[in-house]
């Protein structure tokens, strides 16, 4: 009889439930549940609502006793840095705001003040980002005081989910480790850090590594759905689980997980907390195992998404993709420039960015995407080159993981531009990596290395040159 793990992957536009099998030594994906998601707005502030969120965990946990595939377990993964304060009976304090909201402006001066950012980025390996957790607590410290000194939880996005499906408070070290408060090399909170910037301890859970399995369901949660099953962390932030999903053995790779952002990077064993790695902007993250997740944000398919959004939602990006692939248009931006974040509009920062630096402006849908698409591929081969002096090693191929490896166009472009191999697939990486890590806790793999041969025996990967 099948075992079933279930993947509940909450990204910021959508989630998903999917369940995950080994049948005939084959990995087997199925998608049973999908749900909207996106910041809502309440008085100029974004934020998440987890109420809603929850309940759509919940329903499509009850999908899986309707269609009688009840799973051996379950785990959430959702993006980083974001969290939820609780009071001392655990009722939620304030709104889990989001990493869009504007409340972290000036926050990162606020913080270098008590510790400058070169000494910050030496004790964490986090690259700054105007959104970390740190930047946000700071500005709760600063703006909502009173919020801060009720607080005597924090729990990250997908911590939080699994204190709701089982009762326990627990933080995982993927996720924590965008927070910018933990020190890689202890995988464990920087505690002086937080004693320094005024944050108070009491708030931090203990951090559990991915493959910890933290109990079963409440009895509240168990009555709801119909049936009981264990909660196993999985690497809760979505870049660390997709990682987990690299179809490969072969321990010098560079992947990117390309979907809303394209990070991109390699694993290692120990953190990058150089000079040259900060001024880089390279990030030190968590991964399974213990592992560093050493890489860099690429703002990715979010510019295309946005633009799609406003300019002809109703088409398909394969379409989009398709046409942009016909277009002459050379001009290219920095994909990593912070005016594509956040833009009122990104249609108009593309072209303003185009006009300011002396290049043709794209006009239609097409233009606008194939300046997108040869954007991403230039910043990529970049980056590869980054990477290989930083690391002192070659990579002779990129692995392209997520949403993104589905994009043919931007595959060739990446292979052109970086002048190495593109190895593009599986597309649901992060709910995979999910599976994996479930499925390891109950030894159905011998480990993460048996876990991605199996990948690459059970999907497709394209090539390209």
């Amino acid at each position: 009889m099948d075992q079933y793990f279930l993947a509940v992957d909450i990204g910021a536009s959508s989630g998903r439930h999917i369940l995950g099998s080994v049948s005939k030594g084959k990995l087997v994906l199925e998608e049973i549940y999908r749900f909207p998601n996106g910041m809502d707005e309440r008085d100029g502030v974004l934020y998440w609502d987890t109420d809603r969120l929850f309940r759509e965990i919940l329903a499509g946990m009850k999908k899986c006793a309707e269609i009688g595939k009840i799973p051996v377990s379950v785990g959430v993964d959702t993006w980083g840095v974001d969290f939820v304060l609780l009071d001392k009976d655990d009722n939620k304090i304030g709104e889990a705001v989001g990493y869009r909201d504007s409340r972290t402006e000036g926050m990162d001066k606020e913080v270098f003040d008590i510790i400058p950012e070169k000494e910050l980025y030496a004790r964490t390996g986090i690259q700054k980002a105007v959104y970390n957790t740190i930047y946000q607590l700071m500005a709760l410290k600063k703006k909502h005081p009173d919020e801060l000194e009720r607080a005597e939880t924090m729990l990250m996005m997908p911590d939080y989910f699994h204190f709701r499906l089982s009762g326990k408070k627990v933080q995982e070290y993927s996720e924590a480790t965008t927070s910018q408060l933990v020190d890689p090399r202890t995988r464990d909170w920087d505690y002086g850090l937080v004693d320094k910037l005024g944050f108070p301890r009491r708030i931090l859970q203990d951090i559990k590594m991915p493959g910890s399995n933290i109990g079963g369901l409440t009895e509240e949660v168990q009555k709801e759905i119909g049936y009981n099953c264990d909660v196993v962390l999985p690497p809760t932030h979505d870049t660390a689980s997709a990682v987990m999903a690299v179809p490969t053995d072969e321990k010098n790779i560079c992947y990117i997980s390309s979907g809303t952002w394209s990070l991109m990077g390699v694993e290692c064993k120990e953190p990058d907390c150089s000079e040259k790695s900060r001024l880089r902007n390279f990030t030190n993250e968590g991964g399974y195992d213990g592992s560093i997740t050493y890489l860099t944000n690429i703002m990715g398919l979010w510019m295309i998404q946005s633009v799609r959004n406003k300019l002809a939602p109703d088409r398909g990006y394969g379409e989009i993709c398709e046409e942009a692939s016909k277009e002459t248009i050379s001009s290219v931006v920095d994909a990593q420039d912070e005016a594509f974040l956040a833009p009122a509009d990104m249609v108009k920062a593309i072209q303003d960015k185009c006009q300011s630096t002396g290049q043709e402006v794209p006009e239609t849908l097409p233009q606008l995407a194939a300046v997108i698409y040869n954007s991403l591929a230039k910043c990529y081969a970049d980056k590869l080159k980054e990477i290989e002096e930083l690391t002192g090693k070659k990579y002779d191929r990129i692995h392209i993981i997520g949403g993104g490896s589905n994009a043919g166009w931007l595959n060739e472009l990446s292979a052109k531009y970086a002048g190495v191999p593109v190895y593009a697939g599986p597309g649901e990486a992060t709910a995979l990596g999910n599976v994996l890590s479930q499925m390891i806790e109950k030894k159905l793999f011998d480990g993460i290395d048996e876990a991605r041969r199996c990948v690459a025996d059970s999907f497709e990967i394209r090539v390209y040159n």
